[in-house]
């Protein structure tokens, strides 16, 4: 039986100087819009209202403490940020969880504090979580937990969007919108003012897709400058200007991000023909013969994903990435560079437990299944950057853990750092030549020495080098 205990939840409320985590990543994945109304249940100081309130969004906030003199009504989003981790009754924890979920119209983001913060948690153990100093209560959750125990009690399935950030949709259409957006993004529209320039954006927008855009996709302002043109005059303009090579390559982009989308779905169970969103519909009328020759490819994509051996080759054939004997890495820029199974391994590990949102490089396991997102914050301004933090899921048993590099005194650094790139990148030829010159000096001849910040010191002493920026250059003598 848990024992009776008011903790001093006020104090549990930080001020902030920027938008929580929970908001940003909202606000990136455009759930937070000045077109929804937004509700802060158990908002603290009302710092994230506040600096909402300055981006028009149309948002109030609630708190037991802070805004009781709120008065509650439904809003189309419901922020429930770091709420759940503070309540000591789990019956209670439950409740308050329900009620958000009540008061939400479209989507609810629920965040909460992982496991991996423990040794910044200090306290004795009461009920399923700990007494801090201060009177407080934390209950730390797993990232899985999260969103396990978020499906449990909505009763709907929902996405891990970041690790300790969870998205419940009130609709599965608006989730698998979500799911789409982040698989295959809307580019934005080039600015229309005239006829001439909104014709330029159609062309535009069917080089990058492969396909004419439905005037319900098109941003209002160019819909209504081509409203006077016939549907056959706008498809010849479109037909006579845009590059065809282009086209080709965009039908084949939006092809294959189809499939993955359509295995991410499966993922999450997946839904019949009409429940797709209407870009996606059309991507599928345009590119498959029907929606069952569409499912069938991305279950056979889902099938060479569970091979080992299939997914060797796909590294060993992808023209982007650093391979070794454990393990490919890719840098962010060129992911979308990869073989279409490889890109497909990252999207399952991040709607299984959430892609952090600053990473530099994913690191995908050739054996078993496991992702790692890892976080070099200074890759383009550090020769040989270090890493900051890891954030690595099992995709077999849906495990995380969270490493952070931020007190060592020795982390590990990264070499040859255009091999991460794809090789049209316009930063590779900088860094090819500063490798190149590394190895001329002798500096990789003990590549066991290297790989920490200690050992390539001394290495760049042994070889008489110092680096500026990526330049090597002769050690000063002295």
């Amino acid at each position: 039986m848990l024992q009776t205990w008011n903790s001093e939840r006020r104090l549990t409320a930080i001020g902030r100087a920027a938008l929580s985590v929970p908001a940003r990543q909202a606000l990136a994945d455009r759930q937070l819009i000045p077109e929804r109304t937004i509700l802060d249940y158990g908002c603290g100081r009302g710092d994230d209202v506040r600096a909402l309130e300055r981006l028009d969004c149309r948002i109030t906030g609630w708190d037991p403490y802070y805004r009781s003199e709120t008065k509650l009504e439904q809003a189309d989003v419901v922020l429930l940020t770091y709420v759940l981790n503070v309540i000591e009754n789990p019956a209670e924890r439950r409740h308050t969880l329900m009620q958000a979920w009540q008061l939400a119209n479209t989507v609810l983001i629920v965040s909460a504090r992982l496991t991996w913060e423990k040794s910044k948690v200090r306290g004795q153990e009461f009920g399923d979580g700990l007494i801090t100093s201060r009177q407080t209560f934390q209950h730390l959750f797993g990232a899985s937990e999260l969103r396990d125990y978020v499906e449990e009690v909505t009763g709907t399935r929902c996405v891990s969007v970041s690790p300790g950030v969870v998205y419940a949709f009130k609709d599965d259409s608006a989730r698998l919108s979500y799911l789409a957006q982040r698989i295959v993004p809307d580019a934005e529209w080039l600015a229309s003012e005239d006829t001439t320039s909104a014709i330029a954006a159609v062309i535009d927008y069917v080089e990058r897709r492969g396909r004419q855009p439905r005037v319900e996709e098109m941003p209002h302002p160019v819909a209504e400058l081509l409203a006077h043109m016939k549907p056959n005059e706008l498809r010849r303009l479109v037909r006579d200007s845009a590059d065809p090579e282009k086209i080709s390559e965009g039908a084949k982009r939006t092809t294959l991000n189809t499939l993955v989308f359509l295995v991410v779905e499966l993922f999450q169970g997946r839904g019949p023909f009409s429940s797709l969103p209407f870009s996606v519909q059309l991507d599928v009328r345009s590119f498959f013969s029907s929606y069952k020759e569409a499912c069938q490819r991305s279950d056979r994509l889902l099938f060479k994903l569970r091979d080992d051996t299939y997914i060797r080759g796909a590294m060993n054939a992808s023209a982007v990435g650093k391979l070794t004997p454990t393990a490919l890495y890719v840098h962010r820029r060129a992911v979308d560079h990869m073989p279409t199974v490889l890109r497909l391994y990252e999207h399952c590990a991040s709607i299984a437990a959430g892609r952090p949102q600053e990473w530099t490089i994913v690191k995908l396991k050739h054996q078993g299944r496991a992702t790692s997102w890892l976080d070099y914050p200074d890759f383009d301004r550090d020769p040989h950057p270090r890493i900051l933090s890891s954030y690595h899921v099992d995709l077999q048993t849906l495990a995380t853990s969270h490493t952070s590099y931020a007190n060592s005194m020795n982390r590990p650094l990264l070499h040859r750092k255009h091999e991460f790139l794809a090789q049209d990148d316009p930063d590779v030829p900088r860094y090819r030549r500063l490798t190149e010159s590394e190895l001329r000096a002798g500096l990789y001849e003990h590549p066991h020495l290297i790989g920490t910040e200690n050992g390539w010191e001394a290495e760049l002493i042994r070889c008489g080098r110092e680096l500026r920026g990526h330049r090597l250059v002769r050690r000063a003598a002295g």
